[in-house]
């Protein structure tokens, strides 16, 4: 690996910190992935032998371990970052977060953040929701019940309760903070049909992305 050759706590930090993926592992796991399968699942454009190279330089770095399960974990010096990583997601809201790119907008990427991001504390039956990303011509089903939350490509073989249509832009929009989503609905960007306990439970269940509170606040804030 090139260093800059400066001593520097900066460069330091640069050299180990500074490859491509590795600030995005961090921010998946410090928001709570664990597994390798999970961390790929949320960075579809990182291939699993670079993933595989990556977790092992934050090993040689002090920042991972490797637990017996196969599971990794942040260890202190990982946990540390936080402050960090999201610093970025502040600055970014407020100064480079426009609108986004057609290749930044995958679906099935979103839907796995997604269900990883529901609230099911409080539910108390099964809610099959099937969610048509009309532009894309794709269909998803979120299967939510108490204790957890999944999310099926495929038919789940269950009575789909509640239906919810959008394009890919609102429904990341949704995600990102940037609109909420009773008031897309109201806006006619989001078509949201079934039983009134789904319908108004999905905006509390669903926690939105780790990002969404910078959004909200860069929005405001003009």
């Amino acid at each position: 690996m090139r260093t800059y050759a400066q001593y520097c706590p900066i460069v330091r930090a640069v050299d180990v910190l500074g490859e491509r993926w590795t600030l995005l592992i961090l921010r998946d796991m410090l928001v709570g992935s664990t597994r390798f399968n999970e961390i790929s699942r949320g960075l579809p454009g990182l291939s699993r032998a670079l993933l595989t190279k990556r977790l092992r330089q934050l090993m040689v770095a002090g920042l991972v371990e490797r637990h017996d399960d196969g599971s990794y974990a942040l260890t202190p010096a990982g946990k540390d970052l936080e402050h960090i990583v999201f610093g970025l997601a502040e600055w970014g809201a407020r100064y480079a977060f426009g609108d986004p790119e057609p290749e930044e907008l995958d679906p099935e990427v979103l839907m796995w953040w997604l269900h990883d991001r529901i609230d099911t504390s409080t539910v108390d039956r099964r809610a099959v929701i099937e969610v048509d990303v009309h532009d894309r011509r794709r269909l998803f089903w979120l299967v939510i019940e108490p204790g957890d939350a999944s999310v099926c490509y495929t038919h789940p073989g269950l009575e789909v309760d509640a239906v919810l249509r959008c394009g890919i832009g609102p429904l990341f929009q949704i995600w990102e903070g940037e609109i909420e989503l009773l008031d897309a609905v109201k806006a006619g960007k989001v078509d949201f049909t079934g039983p009134r306990w789904i319908v108004s439970g999905l905006p509390r269940w669903l926690e939105y992305s780790p990002v969404a509170p910078y959004v909200r606040a860069a929005r405001v804030g003009g």
